[in-house]
């Protein structure tokens, strides 16, 4: 009798002993891209990075990584605007003709129109001091025409693109010399969503 109550302890232990072991291994953590995560709960699927490496995919993960990718889209996307409307054309004096470096501007500003539907496009003509303002006025429009002219011969809907002129009331460099006039010489770009 004493064979079989230290045969049944002995059984007793190992079953206490494998039990433990379960528990235990419910409850390790998995290791993601330098950062541990709870083990995933059962039914729950495994998926394998582009990097080969096992990690935990549950709703709530996915559901943080959806919304960094849109976070991260976003970012791309406001810094391409700004990107967009930093870059002017600028024009030689007196003239609304396209130098080639803005033909390169434009044509990347197409590119962008192309992608992205969503926007029409506004272009101011701007000119320097020298001048009268009914001048100035009407060769800034000239510019802005010269520019949606060539965006439309690229492929871009003439009702995305508006135009007005300033002349030479605003300057971007309100000084009174050949540098300052260069800079004012210009077109400049606003986007403006249209849904």
């Amino acid at each position: 009798m004493k064979k079989s109550v230290l045969t049944g302890l002995i059984a007793l232990a190992v079953v206490c002993a494998f039990s433990m072991t379960m528990v235990s291994c419910a409850k390790k953590q998995v290791r993601v891209s330098g950062a541990v995560e709870p083990a995933q709960q059962e039914g729950a699927v495994t998926k394998a990075p582009a990097g080969g490496a096992a990690a935990t995919t549950d709703k709530g993960y996915d559901a943080r990584e959806a919304a960094r990718q849109k976070k991260l889209r976003e970012l791309e996307k406001s810094q391409l605007i700004a990107d967009f409307e930093s870059r002017n054309i600028y024009f030689d004096f007196d003239k609304s003709e396209l130098k080639p470096e803005s033909k390169a501007v434009l044509k990347e500003k197409a590119e962008f129109m192309t992608v992205f539907t969503e926007y029409a496009l506004r272009v101011d003509g701007h000119c320097d001091e020298r001048g009268t303002v009914e001048y100035n006025l009407a060769l800034g429009e000239r510019r802005a025409h010269a520019a949606k002219q060539y965006l439309m011969d690229l492929g871009i809907s003439a009702h995305r693109i508006s135009t007005v002129s300033y002349g030479e009331e605003r300057p971007a460099n309100p000084g009174h010399g050949d540098e300052a006039w260069a800079e004012n010489r210009r077109d400049e770009f606003s986007l403006i969503k249209r849904w």
